[in-house]
Parts: structure tokens; sequence; C-alpha cells
């Protein structure tokens, strides 16, 4: 079975940091329910999912992003 390996989309766009306040970019690694996505169906590298978890939850201290679903 052929496999495509998945890349770091934010790899790509040699993003450096991941800032708290750019929900646009968040909104992409939660899912309906507000849940963060694993690594396994985003293709993150180790970095940037850490990276990404903690705007995530920053952002939903500043209620900038919901804690559960109903976007």
């Amino acid at each position: 079975m052929a496999y495509r390996e998945k890349k770091c989309r934010l790899c790509e766009q040699q993003v450096e940091e991941v800032d708290c306040k750019d929900t646009n970019l968040l909104y992409g690694f939660i899912s309906f329910q507000g849940k963060i996505i694993n690594r396994k169906r985003t293709g993150s590298c180790a970095k940037h999912q850490r990276a990404v978890t903690q705007a995530i939850k920053r952002a939903r201290l500043l209620a900038l992003l919901p804690y559960i679903g109903d976007r």
C-alpha cells in the first residue's frame, strides 16, 4: 500500500514562531469539537506541534479560541 508522507506546513512556510493571536492559522489545528489535533493527523513536526499547542492554549486563555466546539 502506498503511503504518502505528510510534510509540516509550518516548515514549508518557514514559520519561526507561532503567534497565539493568529487564529486563522490555529483553527487549522483544532477539530470542530475544539480539541487539538495530533501530529499524526496534521503532519506537523514535533517542534511546530509543541509551538502550536502552546499557542492554542494561550489563545484559549485570552478568549480568542473556544475551549469546546461550536466554531
